[in-house]
This record gives C-alpha cells, sequence and structure tokens, in this order.
C-alpha cells in the first residue's frame, strides 16, 4: 500500500472513531437492589457502561440483576461506603459520568432494630460520595435516593418539596439527613447533586421482608392450598404505591435536566393497606377476611397513618407520570408471583 494511501485509511479511521458517540458511564450504589437492579437494566438500554457497586462483590448476591437478564453486562466493584478512601478508590478507578446513590439500609421496621446500620449506612454513605465528588474536583451528576418517609405523616395532603420533614423512624431520620447533605453541598461547593424522594414502589424484586411482598406471596401460598393465616400489623396506614420499573426512569431524567433540583416522585393517589391485601386476595379470588390476622405485635414503635406524593412538578419539568397505580401494581406482582417469575 503507498503511503498516500495509508495516511488516507489512518484519517477515515480516525474519523470514523470520532463519529461513533461516546457512551456514558453510570456507577450505581446498591446495584443489587430491587430500584438498582431496574436502573441498570434501564441504562444498559440507552447505551451505558454500567458499573455497580457491593460491600462485598464476591459474597452478595446479585439474584435480581441476574433475573433481569443484565448481571453478565455490569461491572461490579467492593466498595464500603462508610469509608472515604474506599469511595475515593473507586470514583478514580470509575471515573463515572453519574453516580446513583441507591445503598443503604432501607427498611423502615428494621431501622427500629438496627439503628446505628440504618444512620451510618445512609448519613455517612451519602457524606463520603459528596465528599469524594468535592476532593476529586469532577464534573460528575450524583442522584440521591430520598424517601417519602422523611415527611412523615402528611394527612391526606399531597407532599411537595418544600413541605417540612417529619421524621417517625430511624430510616426517616436517616433519609432526611441526607436530603440536606446533598441540598448544602450543591449550594455550598456548586456540585450537580440532587435527591429524588420517592414514594413506596414496589415490583416482585421486592424482599420477602417488604409487608408488600410478604402480602403477595402468602395470597398466592394460601390459594395454592398452603391453610395458613397471614398475619399483619396496622390495616389502616395509607400509602401512595407507584411501580418501580418507572421510578427509576424518573432517576435518570433527573439528572438529564440543565440544573439539579429535588423531586417528588409519586402517583398522587394513596391507598390503605387493607385495600392492598383486599386487592392480593380478590387476585387468587378469596376473601382476605377469612386469611388475615390482625397481629398487634407486628405494630411498629411509630408509624405514619397517611403518606402521599404530588408528581405534579416531575410530569411539568421532567415529563413523567405514573402509568401504574396500587391495583395495577398488586396485580402484576401476583402474576409474577404465580408465575415463579419473583426473585428469592
Amino acid at each position: 500500500m503507498a503511503p498516500e494511501e495509508t495516511v488516507q485509511k489512518r484519517t477515515e479511521q480516525d474519523s470514523a472513531m470520532q463519529a461513533q458517540p461516546v457512551r456514558k458511564r453510570a456507577l450505581i450504589t446498591g446495584i443489587s437492589g430491587q430500584d438498582g437492579a431496574y436502573l441498570a437494566k434501564n441504562l444498559l438500554a440507552r447505551g451505558y457502561e454500567v458499573h455497580g457497586t457491593s460491600r462485598d462483590s464476591e459474597t452478595t448476591s446479585f439474584w435480581r440483576l441476574e433475573h433481569l437478564g443484565v448481571r453478565g453486562n455490569v461491572v461490579i466493584h467492593s466498595m464500603s461506603a462508610t469509608e472515604l478512601h474506599s469511595v475515593l478508590h473507586v470514583l478514580r478507578q470509575v471515573q463515572p459520568d453519574e453516580i446513583y446513590n441507591l445503598a443503604g439500609q432501607s427498611s423502615v421496621s428494621l431501622s427500629f432494630e438496627q439503628p446505628l446500620e440504618t444512620m451510618t449506612s445512609n448519613i455517612i454513605g451519602t457524606l463520603n460520595l459528596l465528599e469524594a465528588i468535592r476532593f476529586l474536583g469532577v464534573g460528575v451528576r450524583l442522584y440521591n435516593a430520598g424517601s417519602s418517609e422523611s415527611f412523615g405523616d402528611v394527612g391526606g395532603v399531597p407532599a411537595t418539596i418544600g413541605k417540612p420533614f417529619n421524621p417517625r423512624s430511624p430510616y426517616a431520620v436517616a433519609k432526611a439527613t441526607a436530603f440536606w447533605e446533598v441540598a448544602n453541598y450543591r449550594e455550598a461547593y456548586g456540585l450537580y447533586a440532587c435527591s429524588g424522594v420517592l414514594f413506596n414502589h414496589e415490583s416482585p424484586l421486592r424482599s420477602p421482608r417488604f409487608v408488600t411482598r410478604k402480602i403477595v406471596s402468602a395470597a398466592c401460598r394460601i390459594a395454592a392450598g398452603s391453610g395458613e393465616t397471614l398475619h399483619l400489623g396496622n390495616m389502616d396506614v395509607q400509602r401512595d404505591w407507584g411501580w418501580a420499573e418507572e421510578y427509576v426512569e424518573a432517576m435518570w431524567r433527573m439528572l438529564q435536566q440543565p440544573e439539579p433540583r429535588d423531586y417528588v416522585i409519586a402517583t398522587g393517589v394513596q391507598s390503605s393497606l387493607r385495600d392492598f391485601v383486599h386487592e392480593a386476595f380478590a387476585c387468587v379470588g378469596l376473601d382476605w377476611r377469612a386469611h388475615v390476622h390482625a397481629d398487634p405485635s407486628l405494630l411498629r414503635p411509630s408509624d405514619i397513618a397517611s403518606s402521599v406524593g404530588d408528581p405534579a412538578v416531575a410530569e411539568r419539568e421532567l415529563g413523567w407520570k405514573a402509568t401504574m397505580h396500587m391495583p395495577d401494581v398488586v396485580k402484576e406482582m401476583i402474576r409474577h408471583e404465580q408465575a415463579g417469575l419473583s426473585g428469592e
């Protein structure tokens, strides 16, 4: 090949490489959880290079990623979010464009038994990510998973950003603190950091210890002839239930905005736990009253009577709106449970 032909070929190759879009790189802490798995699937479908973290990648179960068929497409790193040097090491190694902070102890009921773990994983873990981003001076965008629990009892009035927090559990206290950490670093240091205050969102990937999955699993077993009785605590509580796979879409949209801001992500409709139970048992052809027992021993030390969010700003600015509400969520969870498509 003549020299001029070689130069021309290299020029064509260089032009082709420059024309290829650069893949965005995302880091998801808490990727082994429900939201982390759905978010990984979402981002991979958008062409992202997806990395995730767990405290010990050798022993953590990634059954949700496997269930969704994306485990082989995700790079997992061991990281202790409560140790700053560990966070710095992973951020230097991955050099992400976007970070989704979904890690931390996430069970409200368990937080009463493990308040220190709940506080440490959520408060210190979030603070270390913010400090690492500030220290490294990189232009990464951070999404932080907030929680509707921070609002406390809203008395039936849909909550918006700016409504005072009134946390009623160690988990809620931790999430409220992390929310203000993010707001402070955004204002004080100019970081692109925001929180999505998500109301309850469910799926077949929920852990069996969560009450929604507990109800769905028990209803299916009873319908199959198990003969058991389902024991529940306060069934009068009202919650705003949505579909997890839709909610992770809102997370991504938040980080695509020109300027960072916090959003409430919710359906805007609340239902009682009793309604959820009724819907689940009706889906399998049973009257829940014959199979469910109210158990005072399962009552929490403190609880929230009413929890509902106002998604108007998210719809207006993000173009996001929930399409699945509580009855839809229950039916889909039941369908997966009966088909053996739910995990764990």
